[in-house]
């Protein structure tokens, strides 16, 4: 089967579980197969595998990403030449970075809410992030904007995005301040002035996530039409 690698927001924390998910069964029901890896930084595993992911976004994260498409080809369960990483906020994040960090994994990326710039995102005046977290959380778990400017630019979406030679779905919500909407309209500019494939729509009454299921459904039935494109997978359900 195509399928959509579909990874978890937070990251430092649990993903997926045996409770239903509406977003999991959609792509299912539409002829997907869907993987809801658990990688280093993940919660609920043990302090090991969750330490394991502190300041490795971008790099060991990424890796185990790649490693679940290529588990899952080994296992006969997918067509590994028809894979879309799917995922909003840091899920976002790790689509946008996918075909960079491992170019040929990925047939496409799709975003919602995703951080394009690590340093970009921690210095925007609308954020929401807690001053105790930039200033604590966030260099050891993450990195320091502050000092590692350099090595945050190693993994950053924004300032390697000619690198990616697959299409892109963005998407953004207006009133994100988690994680603002300047990290898609960034990215997205410096995609188009790079010559890649980008499908791009906002929504003015969203934040981080949904709030009216016009939006929703709307995004849904975008992101649905742009996998079946690039995967050319079955339609039917």
């Amino acid at each position: 089967l195509p399928a959509v690698l579909l990874v978890h927001g937070g990251p430092f924390m649990r993903g997926a579980s045996r409770n239903w998910s509406a977003e999991a069964q959609l792509y299912a029901g539409m002829g997907y197969r869907v993987i809801e890896p658990e990688f280093r930084g993940s919660t609920g595993y043990g302090a090991a595998l969750f330490q394991a992911g502190w300041r490795q976004w971008g790099r060991a994260m990424q890796d185990d990403l790649a490693d679940t498409v290529a588990w899952a080809g080994n296992q006969g369960l997918i067509d590994p030449k028809r894979v879309c990483i799917v995922g909003a906020s840091y899920g976002g994040y790790a689509a946008m970075m996918g075909p960079i960090a491992h170019p040929g994994v990925y047939r496409c990326a799709a975003s919602f809410a995703g951080v394009s710039d690590i340093q970009l995102d921690a210095e925007l005046a609308d954020s929401d992030l807690p001053r105790d977290y930039l200033k604590y959380v966030m260099p050891s778990l993450v990195g320091d904007p502050s000092k590692e400017a350099a090595s945050l630019a190693e993994v950053s979406p924004l300032k390697r995005v000619a690198e990616i030679k697959v299409p892109l779905f963005i998407a953004h919500g207006d009133l994100d301040r988690r994680v603002p909407i300047e990290n898609s309209r960034a990215f997205v500019s410096a995609a188009k002035a790079a010559g890649v494939q980008v499908d791009y729509v906002e929504y003015a009454d969203t934040a981080h996530g949904f709030n009216n299921s016009a939006d929703r459904t709307d995004y849904f039935r975008r992101l649905v039409q742009f996998l079946d494109r690039e995967l050319k997978a079955s339609t039917q359900p």
